[in-house]
């Protein structure tokens, strides 16, 4: 089964990645920053060598996001950057082939013991299994 696991993020949590706190998150520093991408890189070699990872990225920060809706006459209508009452957003993902939902369970509960500084936001993993079927009403 395939399944997308996602990590949260906001656009505060971005920029304190870059060494500037908000009120929401303290500023990170590059040790913080080593270990989180220590964290996440064994991740992601523990993956491939079991044959579980498909795809995994990170995101570029919410403020870089593009929106696209249509207007009545079904042209697009652009806004940039993330809508003013989204606060969390998808910062990464990855998509993995897992022979179960525990499975899945175990490697989000991985994912989330992510070092990070104190005080910074703590945000579920989001698993979602793909749908490859589609909805169908048989």
């Amino acid at each position: 089964m395939k399944y997308l696991v996602m990590v949260q993020g906001s656009e505060a949590d971005y920029e304190a990645m870059v060494g500037r706190p908000t009120d929401d998150s303290p500023a990170w520093t590059k040790p913080d920053l080593k270990a989180m991408f220590e964290h996440m890189n064994a991740i992601n070699e523990e993956l491939s060598a079991k044959g579980e990872m498909l795809d995994a990225q990170g995101l570029a920060a919410p403020s870089t996001a593009r929106f696209v809706t249509v207007d009545g006459d079904g042209k697009p209508v652009v806004t940039d950057g993330p809508y003013a009452e989204t606060k969390e957003v998808i910062a990464g993902y990855w998509l993995l082939d897992c022979a179960s939902l525990e499975r899945v369970t175990e490697i989000a509960a991985q994912v989330a013991r992510c070092p990070q500084p104190s005080g910074a936001p703590e945000y579920a993993v989001v698993i979602r299994p793909v749908d490859e079927r589609g909805p169908s009403q048989d």
